[in-house]
């Protein structure tokens, strides 16, 4: 392992548990705030009808929307409004499970998750990608 990435490994640990310019708590809190923030953005999504996979407690969220072509325009549509989305498709997933993700953080706010449902739910509805109603 490289130098550089193992400090930043001991870095991130330092500050969850406490060490060096940080309190506990606040490491802790993160932690319990980004829980939060990603089972709220996951549910406010399938509420919205998207087809959300992977783990509940996984920051990393995607939905599935099953073609590349409507993936680009996803991004595109977001970026004009403002918020950014990462695409992935084939060969990094199979042919027909294209899907974009969304990486959600503790610093997000309610307000900003509320405010990217919103716009994922537009492009969604005009594009025809919620497959999980």
């Amino acid at each position: 392992m490289a130098p550089p990435v193992a400090r930043q490994i001991i870095g991130a640990i330092d500050s969850i548990i406490g060490n060096e310019n940080s309190s506990q708590n606040e490491g802790l809190q993160r932690i319990a705030t980004l829980k939060e923030n990603t089972r709220y953005f996951r549910t406010k999504l399938r509420e919205r009808g998207f087809a959300v996979i992977g783990s509940d407690d996984s920051p990393v969220v995607p939905i599935m929307v099953y073609s590349a072509t409507i993936v680009v325009e996803i991004i595109r549509s977001a970026l004009k409004q403002k918020v950014a989305i990462v695409g992935a498709g084939f060969p990094a997933t199979p042919i027909l499970e294209a899907r974009v993700r969304f990486c959600i953080s503790s610093a997000h706010t309610r307000e900003m998750l509320d405010q990217v449902v919103d716009v994922i739910d537009e492009i969604g509805t005009r594009l025809h990608v919620k497959f999980a109603e």
